[in-house]
């Protein structure tokens, strides 16, 4: 039986994923967390992204707290995440996220 490569997750594909109920099997819970945002549930990807330790989980907090609105706590997690406060609007710093995320995803070997 020989193996085969998946393929990381596209942008594009990642887009599309948001029409459906649930966010894709197996995609990295940090992806999911910004899958569930998007869909509205912004305590789905806050649990997430908390349960996570990694600068691109506090990356992901500190834009979850600037879309809250809680200015100094996502100035907390931006600094906890080595990342510059976000001026951008909030649907471009979350494609700036989730393309980061996806540029980081390795071939999976089935």
């Amino acid at each position: 039986m020989t193996a085969r490569t998946t393929r990381p997750m596209t942008n594009d594909q990642f887009r599309a994923s948001l029409s459906q109920s649930q966010p894709p099997s197996g995609l990295p819970p940090l992806l999911a967390a910004l899958w569930w945002e998007a869909k509205g549930d912004w305590n789905q990807a806050h649990e997430i992204a908390q349960a996570e330790e990694s600068a691109d989980a506090a990356w992901i907090h500190a834009y979850l707290h600037r879309k809250e609105g809680d200015t100094a706590n996502a100035a907390y997690w931006y600094n906890r995440a080595h990342q510059p406060r976000c001026t951008l609007p909030l649907d471009a710093e979350w494609e700036q996220i989730v393309s980061a995320l996806l540029a980081r995803q390795t071939p999976v070997q089935t």
